[in-house]
């Protein structure tokens, strides 16, 4: 019963076959290899975007913070909700690689920033000139740190302001299969044709032993992505196994199915969570990740029989009265089972 995060997950057989494969012979370094021309075509045809260019990176937080250095000058702002994950999870990873940029956090249910907050937060920037912060890029999460989706009318409102105040839209995938799934669009229509310039394509979370691709729908700053990546420490030189990695992810959509098992796993779960008494969903649960609380006994017994998954916020205890309701975040995999969502239902129910 393990929930902590889709992080703890094993890797499919799919990508292990692939890196076994990939470790033959001898290969040209630095992304030069012809696995990646590859993947570069495949993210091209599943985007809709021939002229688009993809980099690959070991991590998330290299993802995020490189492609919004390329963004974002250092006297600028990046407007993000205060739960994105570029604000909670990164360590001031994008303040660091931008050189400083600062980071205007803005609210929103389900940890998802509004077309009027995100409005009214620029109106407010720079009002006096250069004294001020200035206007840099903006960055949303899909889907949120909170399980909740940007379908492709929500991110086409936040387009259209930052565009109307000429500012490029970053697009934190990290979860990006599990939105797109629940969205039921294509990815062209999630990213680009919605106005996003920069998209995060995660792979780690989705089931990847360690990679995730930056895909730049505006190409004019490519080259920069390149030094910005070397210069920070990113750019592999056996860059083989990253690609074989991200190439057998795109084969035969393995990826769109690694995400519908996690996010059907999500829904038993949280349906099974919403119909024992006693027991609430905190957010929608839209993708692979359920927020609800439960009374503390559930919680002991629940981990007593080994279930592993955080309490949320973590500053919760479980000790005290049994019946008092204690709040937890939830994350299914591509490999949770029925009975691994079954075996902890009936653990928090009693």
């Amino acid at each position: 019963m393990h929930f902590a995060s889709d992080n703890t997950a094993p890797v499919p057989p799919q990508i292990l076959e692939a890196l076994i494969e990939v470790n033959h012979g001898y290969a040209p370094p630095y992304g030069t290899e012809v696995q990646m021309t590859e993947v570069r075509e495949k993210i091209r045809q599943v985007f809709e975007a021939p002229e688009a260019e993809v980099f690959l990176v070991p991590t998330g937080t290299a993802a995020n913070a490189i492609a919004l250095a390329c963004l974002c000058p250092p006297w600028a702002t990046v407007f993000c909700h205060r739960n994105s994950h570029v604000e909670e999870d990164e360590c001031a990873a994008p303040e660091f690689y931008t050189g400083g940029a600062k980071l205007t956090l803005l609210d929103g249910a389900d940890a998802k920033i509004t077309p009027e907050g995100l409005e009214r937060a620029i109106a407010f920037t720079a009002r006096a000139g250069v004294h001020n912060v200035q206007k840099g890029a903006v960055s949303i999460t899909n889907a949120t740190e909170l399980g909740a989706v940007y379908t492709p009318d929500d991110v086409a409102l936040i387009c259209a302001v930052a565009k109307k105040a000429g500012l490029p839209v970053h697009m934190d995938g990290s979860r990006f299969a599990n939105a797109l799934v629940t969205a039921g669009c294509t990815p062209a229509e999630m990213t680009w044709k919605a106005g996003v310039d920069v998209l995060s394509f995660g792979g780690t979370k989705n089931g990847l032993m360690g990679v995730e691709a930056v895909v730049l729908f505006n190409p004019s700053k490519a080259w920069e992505f390149q030094l910005r990546r070397k210069r920070g420490g990113h750019l592999f030189s056996k860059h083989r196994y990253l690609s074989a990695q991200m190439a057998a992810y795109l084969d035969d959509d393995l990826w769109l199915k690694l995400a519908e098992r996690a996010n059907a796993a999500a829904k038993r779960l949280s349906d099974g969570i919403a119909a024992l008494p006693d027991a609430t969903l905190l957010h929608p649960t839209e993708a692979n990740a359920v927020f609800a609380a439960w009374p503390r006994a559930g919680h002991r017994v629940a981990q007593d029989k080994g279930a592993y998954y955080y309490l949320w916020p973590m500053d919760q205890t479980l000790e005290g009265a049994g019946d008092v309701l204690v709040s937890a975040r939830l994350v299914c995999s591509w490999c949770t089972t029925d009975e691994d969502v079954d075996q902890f239902l009936s653990a928090i129910g009693g």
